[in-house]
């Protein structure tokens, strides 16, 4: 068989979310509406959690951090997705291509495992109340929060020299609205098998762990609250463990549905449709989830508008 002819690339062309004009505009509304929701409230979430005295603690200080990620989650998709909205070029470079990829995985990989050390948080917690505050120092908080940093910039670095080893034919159109490795693996005609194994390897091992990490701090967390006496303690409990598992099973959903299959032109296709949801919805959510199902930061919000009103 004659060996492929390789290209060289210089830019790809991101086919986004449909082709119709009056739908992409409509696009560009919904979407930047999101974006600015997102930014005021994560941004918001963080500046609350520095100012409020009742939430320094390990958990908010995690959140703080969960929500500092979902800034630049949405931030390496959302403005190049608006831009090829009214676009009519739709491209990014390929160099711009690997960088959105790179920050895409490692921040994918921080944003699992900051989900999993918030689990053992509240498994601490819960489990082991009197042991809470000498276990969950501000050391020990500051360790934890920057094993994800460091290994998921690590391992995106690794996997991102996989992208790299893509050779391409002369099909330079993703059929994504961002650089994505499934539907680069799809129009690649060289270095796809060794990438397309890692991927599935890589995201399945990284996935398998960080949810088992989040599994077994629940098991023992539910034995625990059940043991427990004071109804309003079994209610405080639950509390502040259903937002976190809300977030857990709408990240950790999409991303398996999209990761764990091979590249094919209808898991590319179904995985465009899911990306939105974990790109840009999610990242939305999670600041409403923690504060409209919080006690705590409720009340820090009310008395920091209420400071904000006696300034005026």
């Amino acid at each position: 068989m004659p060996s492929p002819n390789y290209t060289d690339v210089t830019e790809f062309i991101l086919l986004g979310l449909t082709s119709r004009q009056e739908l992409q505009v409509m696009f560009f509304v919904i979407f930047l509406v999101v974006y600015v929701i997102t930014l005021v409230g994560n941004i918001g979430m963080i500046m609350l959690i520095s100012i409020s005295p009742q939430l320094q603690s390990p958990m908010y200080f995690f959140l703080s951090h969960l929500s500092f990620v979902d800034v630049w989650f949405s931030s390496n998709v959302t403005p190049k997705m608006l831009e090829n909205l009214l676009s009519k070029t739709k491209t990014i470079s390929y160099v711009g291509c690997l960088i959105q990829c790179y920050f895409f995985i490692a921040l994918v990989h921080v944003e699992v495992y900051i989900l999993a050390v918030m689990a053992f948080d509240r498994f601490m917690a819960i489990c082991n109340p009197l042991l809470y505050g000498s276990k969950m120092s501000r050391t020990v908080c500051i360790r934890l929060i920057s094993v994800p940093y460091v290994y998921g910039f690590s391992v995106s670095l690794i996997c991102t020299l996989w992208t790299y080893g893509l050779y391409f034919c002369g099909n330079f159109e993703i059929n994504h609205f961002y650089c994505a490795d499934p539907p680069l693996i799809k129009i690649a005609c060289g270095g796809i098998h060794i990438k397309e194994y890692t991927m599935i390897v890589i995201a399945g091992i990284n996935f398998t762990y960080s949810l088992s990490v989040v599994l077994i701090s629940y098991t023992f967390i539910v034995v625990a609250i059940l043991r427990m006496r004071s109804a309003e303690g079994r209610k405080k409990a639950f509390s502040t463990c259903g937002s976190h598992l809300t977030a857990v099973t709408m990240f950790y959903g999409t991303l398996i549905f999209m990761y764990l299959r091979r590249p094919t032109e209808e898991s590319v296709e179904q995985g465009k449709m899911v990306a939105v949801f974990y790109t840009t919805i999610i990242p939305m959510l999670n600041p409403m989830i923690y504060s409209l199902r919080n006690k705590d930061v409720k009340e820090a919000m009310n008395k920091a508008i209420q400071r904000s009103c006696l300034m005026k």
